[in-house]
């Protein structure tokens, strides 16, 4: 009778890897980097564990996005109190956050459970080209879509 094959914690080697968001387009780069912290890009992917990678993207406030979504993409939150409700647009969030842009991206491409914010820990965002990971000693990963 054939198994399939289930890898173990033991088994995971986890890689550090560095990815330019210049001049990338923001859903389709998101994707991308979900799928290298779910680890299924790995041939030992098993779907209840994190055998994802560590990702550093630098230069988020360089990414592009299509047609209107500057002047009309919303991102909303509720304080649960009354008139709690805000809205900022994606415009302006590029303008003072523009890491928090790309987490939300990726978030919302990982599983809504305790392994997704497992995986979602091992993502590190950089406005500018600078990023403190050096001592991991990170590869260039480029990414082609």
């Amino acid at each position: 009778m054939r198994t399939t094959y289930i890898a173990k914690e033991a088994d995971i080697e986890r890689k550090w890897f560095v990815v330019d968001a210049t001049d990338h387009t923001l859903g389709r780069l998101a994707s991308e980097v979900a799928a290298i912290l779910k680890g299924k890009n790995k041939p030992i992917y098993t779907p209840f564990l994190d055998t994802g990678d560590n990702v550093i993207i630098i230069n988020a406030d360089k990414i592009k996005v299509t047609g209107k979504k500057m002047d009309q993409k919303l991102y909303r939150k509720h304080s649960a109190y009354v008139g709690g409700f805000k809205e900022v647009t994606l415009k302006s969030m590029m303008s003072k956050k523009p890491e928090e842009v790309l987490k939300h991206a990726v978030k919302g491409m990982l599983p809504k459970n305790a392994l997704g914010r497992k995986m979602f820990k091992k993502l590190y965002v950089y406005a500018g080209d600078e990023h403190n990971h050096q001592a991991q000693k990170p590869e260039v990963l480029e990414i082609n879509y």
